[in-house]
């Protein structure tokens, strides 16, 4: 018996935007990836999801991988008990085109140098993108990612620029369609975001560059936001020191306050908002920091465990087993001393988590 006389119970935590896969300081040195061994990912990747587990997220989506199945192979490890894991939704591969944001491009380093493995969900023009979103659907994937426009964390592309064109983006919609599953835009720029929408998404991550038509887009179809943001905090407290590439640097400047202006306009405009951190570019068992930014940046403190709640349950098509607590089920289940709609930062501070009704071990 636990007595949870002293606590302030919650639904486990879920965070929609989880890379299990990576290190932040990955990005000082992206050679990494050639000297890491497939084996050596997963293990990292099972480390990693013990660690987002016990600070209280017991549910995620791992929004894409460079290794393209790690995530489905961490997950069957976690369900057969064999390791400890959250819940997950698995992505696979990112689509993306050549040396896009979701290509694995490391300057001065030949693309044939590059294992294959990295780059299974390269494409260009909307009949190679149906045929690589048709092969992540085939692996299993819950969900499939795709790469509007370019990453913070990735060489050569700008952020806001374009890169999966609309009919690219749609081809994959309409597999996704036909599989009764969702597809995801990682999308910075305005334009982007439009395309992205326009084509059929359901979800759009970053958005640090959208604009006012953009947030109405959004609303108007019924597509979520998942922002990361608090990460560019991170990311100037330690880059420098830990030696991530001025490209990186820059970028991050040009997004991280973008972005926290473009989340007040949708949560003012009614934007579904999804707890979302980008873990891989903030260590795996700091997401709960976010929870400060979102409520500071309008967000009510009910409404931003919402997003980590109920409301991402909902988006994930989950609601029937995670995102709420119920008598008479062995639900998810996260405890800490003090009241979070008092004082949100003690979501930093989960002392007990149970998944499924069973202890985990902090």
């Amino acid at each position: 018996m636990l007595d949870f006389s002293e606590y302030t119970c919650l639904p486990g935590l879920i965070d929609t935007h989880v890379h299990l896969d990576t290190l932040p300081e990955d990005a000082n040195d992206y050679t990494v990836f050639l000297r890491r061994t497939p084996t050596d990912t997963l293990r990292l990747a099972e480390e990693n999801a013990a660690t987002v587990l016990r600070s209280g997220f017991t549910t995620i989506r791992h929004v894409g991988a460079y290794l393209a199945w790690v995530d489905r192979d961490v997950r069957a490890r976690i369900r057969a008990g064999e390791i400890s894991g959250p819940r997950i939704q698995v992505g696979g591969p990112y689509l993306t085109i050549p040396h896009g944001g979701g290509d694995m491009y490391i300057p001065g380093i030949d693309d044939s140098e590059i294992p294959d493995y990295y780059r299974t969900g390269v494409a260009r023009g909307p009949e190679e993108f149906r045929k690589r979103a048709q092969a992540v659907v085939a692996g299993g994937a819950d969900f499939i990612k795709v790469i509007a426009s370019g990453a913070v964390f990735g060489y050569g592309g700008i952020p806001g620029a374009p890169e999966m064109t609309r009919d690219e983006i749609a081809a994959v919609v309409a597999v996704a369609d036909a599989a009764g599953i969702q597809v995801l835009a990682h999308a910075h720029g305005a334009e982007s975001i439009k395309d992205a929408i326009l084509a059929g998404v359901s979800t759009i991550e970053h958005a640090s560059l959208g604009d006012d038509e953009s947030i109405e887009l959004a609303l108007t179809h019924d597509v979520a936001f998942s922002m990361d943001v608090y990460n560019g905090t991170y990311t100037e407290e330690v880059g420098i020191e830990q030696g991530y590439a001025e490209e990186f640097m820059r970028k991050n400047e040009e997004t991280t306050e973008a972005q926290r202006i473009v989340f007040e306009k949708a949560v003012i405009a009614g934007v579904t908002i999804l707890f979302g951190t980008d873990l891989g570019v903030l260590p795996h068992g700091m997401g709960a920091r976010q929870f400060e930014v979102m409520v500071a940046r309008g967000m009510s403190t009910m409404n931003a465990i919402k997003a980590a709640t109920s409301v991402a349950a909902q988006r994930m098509d989950m609601a029937d087993d995670v995102g709420a607590i119920e008598i008479a089920r062995y639900a998810d289940i996260i405890a800490v001393r003090g009241n979070p709609l008092d004082d949100i930062s003690i979501l930093q501070h989960v002392e007990i988590v149970l998944k499924g009704g069973l202890l985990v071990e902090l």
